[in-house]
């Protein structure tokens, strides 16, 4: 089992569909890099994410980038769909270094490289989402959310 993070604007959506990927064991929405350790206060440098942990024997970093280019827009700058601000932003975080460089190796190999911005960053700092948060979609499936329903439901785990 290996974990890493990714921010890819509002995370009920990016929760929602990175559960249901082959080799992904569990997720949780919570906050990347922000300073404080706690959900309370001024808003402080993070990015909205998924923790996500998978089988590495399953899937790969690689592979799971290319899942999650299937929902956002990569060349967009603080802002998926409607949600627009710093908390927004695309990336993906890290303790493991060998992540790091399998999500850079996805980057680099694509003809846009150049118009990509998504951060690829060591994880610094994590705080896990209020419980109203986890797995939201599930529970508001009409609460909004920047990725279509067709995209949210393109991948099925057969042991859900």
């Amino acid at each position: 089992m290996e974990v890493v993070y990714f921010a890819g604007g509002c995370l009920w959506g990016v929760q929602a569909f990175i559960k249901t990927l082959p080799g992904v064991t569990y997720t949780e929405a919570g906050r990347a890099n922000g300073r404080s350790h706690t959900l309370e206060g001024d808003y402080d440098g993070y990015a909205e994410c998924v923790k996500t942990g998978f089988d590495p024997e399953v899937v790969t970093v690689r592979e799971l980038m290319g899942y999650f280019f299937e929902i956002i827009d990569p060349y967009n700058l603080n802002k998926q769909g409607q949600d627009v601000g710093k908390k927004y932003r695309t990336g993906v975080y890290s303790e493991n270094p060998d992540h790091l460089k399998e999500a850079t190796v996805f980057l680099k190999s694509r003809v846009d490289y150049d118009r990509i911005m998504v951060e690829v960053l060591p994880l610094t700092n994590y705080v896990r989402s209020a419980e109203e948060h986890q797995d939201r979609l599930d529970r508001c499936p009409n609460d909004y959310c920047h990725i279509p329903n067709e995209i949210l439901s393109k991948y099925t785990r057969e042991d859900v």
